[in-house]
């Protein structure tokens, strides 16, 4: 899909044509930045840098306040846990939501797509029923032929008795 400017329409190729009535589902959470943004973040959760991330970073706060160079979250870790439940409350919601939107946009395209096959198959049976009149045609035409076929035949015999009956009567004649 092009889009060549804010005023000017989209332009879809011809085999999209049934996604046009979707396109405004194309970005998860809106077009402007915060959904941008927010989509990215979501998709990033689920992402194996997230994980190795995330546990590098819990690994080195556990070992930090466990091997006590520093005090501010001893065991039990109240703080860390804070982090994780904070880190849920938005994640959560986000990653929901994104499934969502997801899940709307798939059911678009399966939508569009069943109509284009939809097109496609109804395509083929008006070629199919184009094809079965223009053999009906084509038997009729070479029927059409083979009669004249015989019946040029059937003059060629009649002239060639003709011909002979005018010799023998010139040779009769003569």
């Amino acid at each position: 899909m092009a889009h060549s400017g804010p005023s000017e329409p989209v332009q879809v190729p011809h085999h999209f044509r049934f996604h046009v009535p979707h396109l405004h589902l194309a970005a998860a959470f809106g077009a402007d930045s915060f959904g941008v943004k927010a989509e990215a973040f979501a998709r990033f959760f689920g992402t194996p840098t997230f994980l190795i991330a995330q546990t590098a970073i819990v690994g080195v706060w556990i070992a930090v306040n466990a091997l006590g160079m520093t005090q501010f979250d001893v065991y039990p870790f109240i703080l860390l846990n804070l982090a994780f439940s904070l880190q849920a409350a938005y994640a959560a919601p986000l990653i929901l939501l994104a499934q969502t939107r997801q899940a709307d946009r798939d059911k678009a395209h399966a939508d569009a797509d069943a109509q284009h096959r939809e097109a496609l198959a109804a395509a083929s049976l008006e070629r199919q029923a184009l094809a079965e009149q223009e053999t009906a045609q084509i038997r009729k035409l070479i029927e059409q032929n083979t009669e004249l076929t015989r019946a040029t035949q059937e003059m060629g015999k009649r002239i060639q008795e003709l011909t002979a009956a005018i010799h023998q009567r010139v040779v009769q004649a003569g």
